[in-house]
């Protein structure tokens, strides 16, 4: 029996899924993370391959029709074809086949899992933030997906290096207390800017992660917190507003992926209504599948070219 893989690679944690050649998911599972751009090539590799073997275990065949991995960053060619090449080359050295892989971007196989073939657009809000989408005319437009070095608004990683930085002033006493300090603190025990400086430049700190103390902060009636995400929450309604003058539609669904946006939280609940409030001709929709599934959508697609 052959088989279809679909991966849908995070910066925290990666899922797959298998299924036979009709689509029909067979087996699922949840591994380590698989972003290459915060964990390198090398890691994010060895996480898929680690997982593919898993998978073959499972199954009890070493062979494979199509590969498909959407992971963030990967709608650059150059950086897709890097991770595919590594991938064959450590599939190979397990004696796994893979007949075909294929690495898009995380927001295509997100794409794929909303809307199928029809209009639409999605949102998508982890560790980073891009907004994708297909018009009436199925031409695909996109805003944001810059990284976090240059873009990546609205985020979890704008959010964390946000609360970050009020609590180094608190800290040193450029603002009021925030219930973030007191949140890290607890957390990391982090107290001082020495600390603080000592954990995030000389320590391999996950600034995305802070946006969770953030979120629970602003829960809290945090006066800070609250304006952070009000800052981050019109940053994606710019996206939003930009990718629609791009499609040039009256009426369009809008749905949403990534941890910040899916899961119900202040952040989420801001944005809605500020949706809801500024841009009536959205309607916010449900994903018909999760991304993974939109992966494993797109490898049936590629059996029937």
């Amino acid at each position: 029996m052959k088989y279809i893989i679909g991966f849908d690679c995070g910066a925290t944690k990666s899922e797959f899924a298998a299924a036979d050649l009709s689509g029909k998911i067979l087996l699922r599972e949840e591994g380590g993370p698989a972003n290459f751009l915060v964990i390198g090539v090398e890691r994010a590799s060895t996480n898929v391959v680690s997982l593919v073997k898993k998978c073959s275990v499972k199954l009890n065949s070493p062979e494979f029709e199509i590969i498909v991995i959407g992971a963030a960053g990967a709608g650059r060619k150059e950086d897709a074809e890097k991770l595919r090449k590594i991938l064959a080359i450590k599939l190979k050295a397990k004696k796994i086949v893979a007949n075909s892989i294929k690495v898009i971007g995380d927001h295509e196989i997100a794409l794929k899992a909303a809307f199928s073939n029809s209009p639409g657009c999605i949102l998508i809000a982890g560790t980073g933030s891009i907004i994708y989408g297909k018009d009436s005319k199925n031409k695909i437009h996109r805003v944001g997906g810059f990284g976090r070095m240059i873009g990546d608004e609205g985020s979890g990683y704008s959010i964390g290096r946000k609360g970050l930085q009020a609590v180094s002033k608190y800290l040193d006493g450029r603002s009021s207390k925030t219930k973030i300090a007191e949140l890290l603190h607890k957390e990391s025990k982090i107290d001082t800017s020495e600390k603080l400086i000592t954990k995030v430049y000389r320590k391999i700190f996950d600034i995305a992660s802070v946006s969770k103390l953030v979120l629970q902060a602003a829960a809290k009636k945090d006066k800070t917190a609250l304006r952070i995400l009000d800052e981050e929450s019109d940053e994606l309604i710019d996206h939003i507003k930009a990718i629609l003058q791009k499609m040039r539609m009256k009426k369009i669904n809008i749905a949403f992926a990534g941890s910040l946006l899916t899961n119900k939280n202040v952040y989420s609940n801001m944005l809605r209504r500020k949706i809801r409030s500024s841009l009536p001709s959205l309607k916010i929709i449900k994903l018909k599948h999760s991304p993974v599934e939109g992966a494993i959508l797109i490898a049936k697609e590629m059996l029937s070219d």
